[in-house]
Protein backbone atom coordinates (compact mmCIF):
# COMPACT_ATOMS: atom_id res chain seq x y z
CA UNK A 1 0.00 0.00 0.00
CA UNK A 2 2.66 2.39 1.09
CA UNK A 3 4.18 2.06 -2.77
CA UNK A 4 1.21 2.40 -4.46
CA UNK A 5 -0.88 4.55 -2.69
CA UNK A 6 1.99 6.98 -1.03
CA UNK A 7 4.28 6.61 -3.37
CA UNK A 8 7.11 5.17 -0.93
CA UNK A 9 9.90 5.11 -2.88
CA UNK A 10 11.49 2.91 -0.23
CA UNK A 11 10.22 0.88 3.19
CA UNK A 12 11.02 -1.84 5.68
CA UNK A 13 8.97 -4.71 6.97
CA UNK A 14 9.81 -4.93 10.61
CA UNK A 15 8.72 -8.37 12.70
CA UNK A 16 10.14 -10.11 15.74
CA UNK A 17 9.60 -13.65 16.98
CA UNK A 18 6.74 -16.23 15.75
CA UNK A 19 5.16 -13.11 13.22
CA UNK A 20 8.73 -13.32 11.22
CA UNK A 21 7.28 -16.02 8.60
CA UNK A 22 4.25 -13.80 8.26
CA UNK A 23 6.70 -10.77 7.37
CA UNK A 24 8.94 -12.94 4.88
CA UNK A 25 5.49 -13.67 3.06
CA UNK A 26 4.29 -10.63 2.91
CA UNK A 27 7.32 -9.36 1.11
CA UNK A 28 7.46 -12.31 -1.16
CA UNK A 29 3.80 -11.81 -2.15
CA UNK A 30 4.61 -8.23 -3.15
CA UNK A 31 7.80 -8.94 -5.28
CA UNK A 32 6.29 -11.92 -7.14
CA UNK A 33 2.68 -10.89 -7.32
CA UNK A 34 1.78 -7.78 -6.34
CA UNK A 35 4.57 -5.25 -7.65
CA UNK A 36 6.54 -7.93 -9.71
CA UNK A 37 9.59 -6.80 -11.62
CA UNK A 38 8.92 -3.29 -9.49
CA UNK A 39 10.29 -3.78 -6.87
CA UNK A 40 13.62 -5.33 -4.77
CA UNK A 41 15.44 -6.32 -1.37
CA UNK A 42 17.57 -3.44 -0.67
CA UNK A 43 18.73 -5.13 2.74
CA UNK A 44 17.79 -7.37 5.08
CA UNK A 45 19.16 -6.91 8.98
CA UNK A 46 18.38 -10.13 11.49
CA UNK A 47 18.62 -9.63 15.34
CA UNK A 48 17.25 -10.65 18.61
CA UNK A 49 15.89 -8.57 21.59
CA UNK A 50 16.24 -9.37 25.12
CA UNK A 51 13.00 -7.92 27.43
CA UNK A 52 11.65 -9.31 30.56
CA UNK A 53 8.20 -10.72 30.33
CA UNK A 54 5.00 -10.67 32.51
CA UNK A 55 6.12 -13.51 34.86
CA UNK A 56 9.59 -11.30 35.35
CA UNK A 57 12.07 -13.78 33.13
CA UNK A 58 14.63 -12.53 31.00
CA UNK A 59 13.54 -13.29 27.07
CA UNK A 60 15.33 -13.28 23.87
CA UNK A 61 13.13 -12.81 20.61
CA UNK A 62 14.09 -12.28 17.75
CA UNK A 63 13.74 -9.87 15.15
CA UNK A 64 13.66 -9.20 11.47
CA UNK A 65 13.96 -5.93 9.33
CA UNK A 66 13.55 -6.09 5.60
CA UNK A 67 14.55 -2.95 3.15
CA UNK A 68 12.62 -2.84 0.02
CA UNK A 69 13.12 -0.24 -2.83
CA UNK A 70 11.41 0.91 -6.28
CA UNK A 71 13.21 0.02 -8.92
Amino acid sequence: MQFTTQGAKSLVVKARGKFISRAVDIVEVVRNRFLADQVTVKDIQVGSEQFENKEGKQVRVSTIEISLAKK
